[in-house]
């Protein structure tokens, strides 16, 4: 236990995470960035972690050093020093591929709805058994003794290739990342790669096309609100307190369940999770127990009231994600004026 971990770019949203996750498994952990103040920086001083400047002296030999994407050999001091002499480094998506090994690990892939989905599915999962976790809203928990581990999955520049995970969900398959992919079809094909590595089980929303075409060695499970798909949410009711539902799997309805959450695609993320968890065997009374707690995450259908104005933030970038956003706050709010803002 000796090594420490050096983040090369700590702050990131990632890189924070892993890192804070990291420090409470009980790992020494410190690591670099530029001055300016992130939000996630908040939570690695509160747990002591060093965050020193970028200095080639931060490179040493007892040290496992992890960097961040953004960071190169043209852009990066501790980076360019590394190759110079010779030290390795591995980027996080690297190090989580190998890390994740020593747990019963879960995924969640998908173009839309990844990091709320990681949050429900963390969330359910702690409080019935240690798990720890990394979501993609800059939060994770770690725990020395789990034997669980919960992460988020992500196809930008097909960063999910590394990982093996016991179990994926795949909430969906869209064209988004234009930087990087060229084509709905190459998105496609970067999914189908991941859906291959998958061990133990694969959840995939039934109802999108391309992912019905997804092959994978793992089972396949089809969640959604159609007869044919594996596990069908039924029965909805949405209300301006959440969403309550039943799932059916094999013609049974194995549990009813609400969530405080909003919107058509917060009922199929719940779905994919219980789908999920059934499979890995957990009790469905303990998860739609826990599942009625869950309050969100960072960045997603966050809530400021100023006068009779309500302010929602919501990271919605996509089309896609824009109607499910205004769907929610038409369920929470069924008889307010809409106003949507978009930053691009």
């Amino acid at each position: 236990m000796s090594k420490t971990y050096h983040f090369i770019g700590i702050k990131g949203s990632g890189m924070s995470a892993l890192a804070l996750m990291l420090h409470q498994m009980g790992h020494k952990v410190q690591g670099s960035d530029v001055e300016k103040y992130y939000f996630t920086q908040r939570g690695l001083e509160q747990a002591g972690i060093p965050i020193l400047p970028f200095d080639e002296k931060n490179i040493t030999e007892d040290v496992e050093l992890i960097a961040g994407n953004a960071f190169r050999e043209d852009n990066n001091v501790e980076i360019a020093y590394a190759i110079k002499n010779g030290y390795k480094f591995k980027r996080y998506h690297e190090f989580l591929g190998h890390f994740m090994n020593q747990f019963t690990s879960f995924g969640v892939a998908g173009a839309h709805g990844k990091t709320s989905t990681t949050g429900l599915l963390s969330h359910a999962m702690k409080n019935i058994t240690d798990t720890s976790y990394l979501i993609g809203d800059g939060t994770g928990r770690g725990s020395a003794n789990a034997q669980y581990f919960v992460f988020e999955a992500d196809e930008y520049e097909r960063h999910f290739m590394p990982y093996h995970p016991a179990y994926s969900i795949i909430t969906n398959i869209d064209f988004d990342h234009p930087d990087y992919f060229t084509s709905i079809d190459d998105v496609f094909s970067a999914f189908d790669d991941y859906a291959k590595q998958v061990q133990k089980g694969l959840f995939v929303y039934g109802e999108d096309s391309n992912l019905r075409k997804i092959t994978s060695n793992a089972p396949i499970y089809y969640y959604g609100f159609e007869e044919n798909d594996d596990f069908m949410a039924t029965e909805i009711v949405r209300t301006t307190t959440g969403s309550n539902f039943n799932v059916k799997h094999d013609g049974q309805i194995i549990g009813k369940f609400h969530v405080p959450a909003y919107g058509r695609h917060n009922i199929l993320n719940a779905t994919a999770v219980i789908a999920n968890l059934y499979v890995a065997g957990f009790d469905m009374a303990l998860v739609a127990e826990h599942l009625k707690t869950f309050s969100g995450v960072k960045r997603r259908f966050t809530e400021k009231v100023i006068s009779d104005t309500v302010i929602i933030d919501d990271f919605a970038h996509h089309p896609t994600e824009i109607i499910a956003t205004l769907d929610a706050a038409r369920q929470k709010y069924p008889s307010k004026e809409i106003v949507a803002i978009f930053q691009p």
